[in-house]
């Protein structure tokens, strides 16, 4: 499954990124990260 995450570098769109990858799934992630500490 083709899956689009928003907010992905974050802490719960991170580790569901994982989960998605693991199980096989082609996961795409959008963040804005123009702004925060990094």
């Amino acid at each position: 499954m083709n899956i689009l995450i928003t907010g992905g570098a974050g802490f719960i769109g991170s580790h569901l990124a994982r989960q998605l990858l693991a199980r096989g799934d082609r996961v795409a992630i959008l963040d804005n990260m123009t702004t925060g500490n990094f």
